[in-house]
């Protein structure tokens, strides 16, 4: 009914809310008092949707704004379903996997409209065509490069015959210290797990760039462009001489598409990932919403704040 809480700040997140009819409103309380509205959800909406794949605490309060018709979807219920392989459950995680993305674009769009002490001159012209074509793929490399694997905190959950199927798929390559992996805007045909070294992934402008994130051993890159059939959102380059996992995209999808044990392994290797990302980005707006705040531009602050607490979670701990 109107005027009730549906969740209430500081709380343990338990599930996700799908609204069939009717609207809400998340505020968040503020240091010193007072609160901040910072996000609206209306017939079709959906939130609190992270919380289906990890444990946290719920960072805004969503009142009632009229009569709500609504669903509940409880976390242990779908982590049974989807450990099941459900078809409907896995069709979620792809929805929820999608969700993220978008709100990783929009945050990390957000951030790129304020100078950060990452930004740095641009150094060099892009390469003007794909820098990886011409470089040599092999199931081979100068080291045991599958002795590194079971490390990888990819592969957790993943048993041997998973992992062994996964790999299968592709080939590795090794790249030295300075080469582009890839381009923003360039179509995105496969995917790259660090098995050695390190990817610095960044955004670039005629003048600057940005580091994004650096990816190092365990992690994968380039994953959500091949997902969602985009061009590729930035730039990777290699800060440390690395041995890439390369996965072509058919191959990718199909095992990311299915409903077998691998696929599932792979949608929580991906939810991780994601998470690790919104971690990273999240941080940046704490930081930015300090400075603007020091700044006394209580405007800018409140839209900051309003990004950073409308997705409605954050880690426990």
């Amino acid at each position: 009914m109107k005027g009730a809480e549906l969740v209430r700040q500081g709380e343990a997140s338990r599930g996700c809310y799908l609204i069939r009819a009717g609207s809400v409103e998340a505020r968040v309380a503020l240091p010193g008092g007072g609160s901040l509205t910072v996000a609206q959800f209306r017939d079709g909406d959906m939130f609190g949707e992270m919380a289906l794949i990890e444990r946290g605490v719920v960072s805004a309060t969503v009142v009632a704004h009229s009569n709500v018709d609504a669903w509940f979807v409880g976390r242990d219920d779908f982590r049974a379903l989807v450990a099941s392989r459900e078809a409907s459950a896995l069709d979620v995680q792809r929805a929820i996997t999608r969700a993220l993305s978008d709100k990783l674009r929009v945050l990390n769009e957000r951030v790129k409209e304020y100078a950060a002490v990452e930004d740095r001159p641009a150094t060099g012209a892009a390469p003007a065509a794909d820098p990886l074509a011409g470089v040599a793929r092999s199931r081979r490399a100068s080291f045991d490069w599958k002795a590194f694997l079971p490390v990888l905190p990819f592969f957790e959950g993943f048993d041997e015959d998973e992992m062994d199927e996964l790999v299968s798929t592709g080939k590795v390559l090794e790249l030295p210290r300075g080469a582009w992996a890839f381009v923003a805007g360039r179509p995105a045909d496969s995917c790259y797990l660090v098995v050695r070294g390190a990817l610095e992934v960044f955004t670039r402008t005629e003048k600057l760039e940005r580091r994004v994130a650096i990816a190092g051993p365990g992690e994968l890159v380039g994953f959500m462009a091949v997902i969602n059939a985009a061009p590729r959102a930035n730039n990777t380059r290699v800060r440390e001489a690395c041995c890439l996992l390369e996965i072509p995209r058919a191959a990718f999808l199909d095992i990311y598409n299915g409903t077998s044990g691998i696929s599932v392994r792979l949608h929580h290797a991906i939810h991780r990932s994601l998470m690790r990302s919104i971690a990273r980005t999240n941080t940046q707006l704490t930081r930015l919403i300090s400075h603007v705040r020091l700044s006394s531009a209580a405007s800018e602050a409140a839209d900051l704040e309003a990004a950073l607490h409308g997705q409605m979670w954050r880690a426990e701990g």
